[in-house]
């Protein structure tokens, strides 16, 4: 049951879209259940729901089908039209790892039709695979979306800030410090894991760092099977700040060719899981076998994944030709890793202590810049100064229109452009605005999500 004078935000979206999930989010319990199956929820279903403070009755919905309306799912989908009558809210939500579907668009037109305000949010958009579907869903016209996890409660502080507006102030209750707990503060836990080929010191580095053989090492490759999660504090050597860290053991990575075994398959697919939930992500090379190109298969995953990535050279103590390799490397990287120039690139001994400290400054401070984001007014005011130093080309004669830029998302950084005739525009002059980006508003060097938006053309099929 809910309380009777609370606002009612209704849950809204096709079969299978993370409705249920996100329920039993917002009411702090497993109320509804939740499968793999679509249509396992048919009638509506009420709980009382706080938000950090923001107080609603919230409301699970059938998945909205397409179908007779004689049938079980047209009368299901009839039910969750009554819902949405007097509703304060309606939280439209979409799958960002499927896309858009003709039934998400046409959910979308039937909401348009309705006098109830409407947030947008693109479920499962934890990693980047959900990025594609974020940037499809402006089509819808909701305006921006909300990049949320309902199953690991990424996004909170985001749909905190869209229903505050539509269903009331927090409870005077209310912790005054609880819509912090979920938007990014630099003092939280950096999650920070170690990945590399086998035998590349990961455990011995970690173990340094704590200062006692917490994980097993020794000359075997290939000891460390399931990535093991260690909390400690660092303490800043520049400021003495304790900062507390998560470190990530993760299992080596070979070349997939070489990965027959079923049990080294499973620790790799661990460690890949690792990378997605980590922030932060050291690649470590071994100085006696330099860069290969594992090492930079192993750097593009991390980067595809958007997680901020740094390059730490292991064994420093025992290089050949240290300037030689450091520059070497260098050098490889930034060809190497076109999508990304300038990665953080750092010197360490496991052995020695060397570097260690240096390593997590960096750490922390590619978290911020992987963790921003930038006022739209800001943005647009570079934005504007960018194409005035360099206007986009006209091919054949008809110039490009870039008309605004707005940042979708954080961690990592996601970015829509907008104009016409997008389809035309050189990557050139793409990579020229996201550097711009990363070189004038402090990103630095950690990936960007750039997509490009033009209106539907309403002739394209007549």
């Amino acid at each position: 049951m809910s309380a009777p004078n609370l606002p009612h935000v209704v849950i809204i979206g096709r079969p299978n879209v993370g409705k249920s999930t996100l329920f039993n989010r917002l009411v702090g319990k497993k109320l509804a259940l939740v499968d793999d199956q679509p249509g396992v929820t048919r009638d509506r279903r009420l709980g009382e729901a706080n938000l950090l403070g923001l107080a609603f009755t919230i409301v699970d919905t059938a998945g909205w089908e397409d179908d007779n309306p004689a049938s079980l799912p047209g009368r299901m989908r009839a039910q969750t039209e009554a819902a949405l009558q007097g509703a304060s809210v309606a939280l439209f939500v979409i799958d960002a790892r499927s896309g858009l579907t003709p039934l998400d668009e046409e959910i979308g037109r039937h909401l348009h039709e309705l006098n109830v305000p409407v947030v947008l949010l693109a479920n499962k958009a934890e990693g980047s695979a959900g990025d594609h579907g974020l940037f499809e869903s402006y089509a819808l016209g909701f305006g921006d979306p909300i990049a949320f996890s309902a199953e690991h409660g990424q996004g909170l502080g985001d749909l905190f800030q869209a229903l505050l507006p539509l269903v009331g102030e927090p409870e005077e209750s209310a912790d005054d410090d609880a819509e912090e707990e979920y938007e990014y503060d630099p003092k939280s836990v950096l999650k920070f894991a170690v990945v590399g080929r086998p035998n590349a010191g990961k455990s011995t580095l970690i173990n340094r760092i704590l200062g006692e053989d917490r994980l097993l090492t020794g000359p075997e490759a290939g000891i460390t099977r399931d990535s093991i999660a260690v909390d400690f504090t660092w303490t800043d050597p520049a400021n003495g700040e304790a900062r507390p860290v998560r470190l990530i053991d993760t299992a080596g990575m070979r070349k997939k060719a070489l990965v027959v075994e079923k049990l080294e398959k499973l620790s790799v697919a661990d460690a890949r899981h690792a990378v997605d939930f980590a922030e932060v992500v050291v690649l470590l090379l071994d100085a006696t076998r330099g860069l290969e190109h594992q090492d930079l298969k192993i750097a593009s995953m991390v980067l595809e994944e958007g997680r901020a990535l740094m390059i730490a050279i292991n064994k420093w103590d025992v290089a050949e030709d240290p300037s030689g390799l450091f520059n070497g490397v260098r050098a490889a990287l930034d060809e190497g890793l076109a999508q990304v120039r300038g990665v953080p690139l750092i010197a360490v001994s496991a052995r020695t202590g060397k570097g260690l400290d240096q390593m997590l400054s960096v750490a922390f401070t590619l978290r911020d810049a992987w963790s921003q984001r930038v006022p739209t007014a800001a943005l647009n005011r570079w934005f504007d100064t960018a194409l005035e130093a360099n206007p986009p080309p006209a091919p054949g004669g008809r110039r490009i229109k870039l008309r605004y830029i707005t940042q979708a998302k954080t961690r990592p950084p996601g970015f829509v452009l907008f104009g016409t005739r997008l389809d035309q525009l050189p990557e050139s002059y793409r990579r020229y605005l996201v550097n711009g980006i990363r070189r004038e508003l402090g990103f630095d060097a950690v990936p960007i999500r750039l997509t490009l938006r033009s209106p539907k053309n309403p002739f394209a099929n007549k």
